[in-house]
């Protein structure tokens, strides 16, 4: 996996924007801070002036349609765009046939999400987990 080095971008984060560097290492932040210096063999460095730094979004309200609704979407494909606009979890609403309110259905998009190894965070809507909860 690549690293990177982000030089002089605005960081957003807990009500401030500050302008900083920001060490990515193995697809994780490592560090944030004023000023960093790296080896230029171990990052691939882009400059981040002009630019912003957001924190991931939270979807809570998706419907994704699988099982059973694959040609309307698939949790692949719209987890693809939910990463591309920036989201970084999302809470799904059962709207599937059958209705994802039994554990098989939850286990079934649970093991697709390990399966295409998504780099987005997969959650139930809290209702249907009181409804598993009961299963």
């Amino acid at each position: 996996m690549q690293n990177y080095l982000i030089k002089n971008i605005q960081v957003v984060n807990e009500g401030s924007i500050k302008t900083a560097d920001v060490l990515l290492k193995n697809g994780r932040i490592e560090k944030i801070s004023s000023s960093i210096t790296a080896s230029a063999n171990d990052y691939k460095e882009i400059k981040g002036e002009g630019r912003f730094l957001l924190p991931g979004c939270i979807d809570d309200q998706v419907h994704f349609r699988e099982p059973g609704l694959t040609h309307k979407a698939t949790i692949y494909t719209e987890s693809k765009a939910a990463v591309a606009g920036g989201v970084t979890s999302f809470m799904e609403m059962p709207n599937t046939v059958p209705n994802a309110l039994h554990r098989s259905c939850w286990k079934i998009n649970t093991s697709l999400q390990h399966k295409h190894r998504w780099p987005i965070i997969l959650s139930l809507w809290a209702p249907a987990m009181i409804m598993l909860m009961k299963c």
